[in-house]
């Protein structure tokens, strides 16, 4: 049902804005109810992490436009930053043509991973080699 829907979005005029919370019920969140979300900075473009949201963390982020996702391991809601102070506010969403990722840029102030460093993907694949890198110091 969802593919058909945001086909349907694939010709829709661009001049007519849909309501939010109709694409929100569209959007294709797994059996356990998260939907992968990509985190980016707003400035540099730079991918910062990746995590899941439910859907009552993504209504969350949009009301308050600091970033909360779900936990999984602690099976949670999560408010990035909240006590690293490593914070994440929403400056734009976005939604991937099937409706099965979320794209968030953000202000991020601090780390973004919990190692300390500016982003969670510091290990870098060396494909000529068959090796993997490790970048960056980390922080914390």
């Amino acid at each position: 049902m969802q593919r058909t829907y945001f086909q349907k979005l694939e010709t829709h005029d661009v001049n007519l804005p849909i309501e939010l919370t109709e694409v929100i019920e569209q959007l294709a969140f797994n059996e356990q109810g998260l939907i992968p979300v990509i985190t980016q900075d707003a400035t540099s473009k730079e991918i910062l992490m990746f995590a899941w949201m439910s859907k009552d963390s993504l209504c969350q982020t949009i009301i308050t436009k600091r970033m909360t996702y779900w936990s999984r391991s602690r099976e949670k809601l999560w408010i990035k930053g909240e006590s690293s102070g490593h914070t994440q506010t929403l400056i734009s969403m976005s939604f991937d043509c099937d409706g099965d990722v979320v794209l968030c840029q953000v202000t991020q102030v601090g780390a973004a991973c919990h190692t300390g460093r500016p982003n969670c993907f510091y290990l870098n694949v060396d494909l000529e080699h068959s090796k993997v890198t490790v970048s960056g110091e980390a922080t914390t």
